[in-house]
């Protein structure tokens, strides 16, 4: 759903923008974490010890992604804690018990790339979010998807999260000569309306370039469509902000 390009690049352009910027992978693939440059298999603490633990704090296992950005990793083993948790009363609750240390105010903005699936990592990142942003490719069928993510988001809310707002519907991977692309995005804009964001164009070249180089797109094709789109997501986010 282009949900880990979009967080480590508004995570970076935030950050470029001198925002203080902390990405929190909470997806058993690491993507997030190997896009910023971690080897996976070679973290000692991830956020797998900071949920099993069900420890008070992320200061132990933050790294330095690059200057204003840092990042609490994930490992391969998150897949396990997604079920070892299963039975445990405060599982929805460790990663907001983990994000009300003192040292979490040091940052200006957190940013949690959730699984894709509706589990126990995800609720976590639910009932841990003030603000929610959906990406969603520019396909047919990604909009039953999304219909399931908001069926839970509103679930979470009314029980856990009373919080937890819509920040937008983010049309990812738009091409706008494909007309099934078209197509999705005028029925995201039908059922959604003022909730849709501007689409983040196609650039397989760029991204994958970017993906592979461990560096965001900003610094790998600044010039490129996606590289534009997110340095105007960016300028969203912050006034949202700014306003809430």
């Amino acid at each position: 759903m282009g949900k880990t390009t979009t967080v480590f690049n508004l995570g970076a352009v935030l950050a470029a923008r001198g925002v203080r910027t902390l990405l929190v992978d909470l997806d058993p693939q690491a993507a997030l974490t190997a896009w910023a440059g971690f080897d996976t298999g070679r973290l000692k603490q991830t956020m797998y010890s900071v949920l099993m633990d069900g420890a008070d704090t992320l200061a132990p296992i933050v790294l330095r992604a690059a200057d204003n950005l840092m990042l609490a990793p994930a490992s391969l083993d998150l897949a396990s804690a997604e079920v070892a948790l299963g039975s445990a009363p405060d599982r929805a609750q460790r990663l907001q018990r983990a994000l009300q240390s003192s040292e979490t105010a040091q940052y200006d903005i957190v940013l949690v790339d959730t699984p894709a699936t509706l589990g126990v990592l995800t609720v976590n990142g639910l009932v841990a979010a003030h603000q929610l942003l959906i990406p969603v490719q520019c396909e047919a069928l990604s909009m039953r998807g999304v219909r399931a993510v908001l069926e839970a988001v509103w679930l979470v809310r009314g029980r856990l999260n009373h919080g937890l707002e819509l920040l937008g519907v983010l049309p990812t991977v738009f091409r706008a000569e494909v007309p099934g692309a078209q197509a999705a995005l005028a029925e995201m804009q039908s059922v959604f309306r003022n909730w849709v964001l501007a689409p983040i164009p196609a650039d397989d070249v760029a991204v994958t370039g970017a993906s592979a180089s461990s560096a965001p797109l900003l610094r790998h094709a600044p010039g490129s469509a996606a590289a534009q789109a997110y340095l105007r997501l960016a300028e969203f986010v912050t006034n949202e902000q700014r306003t809430s």
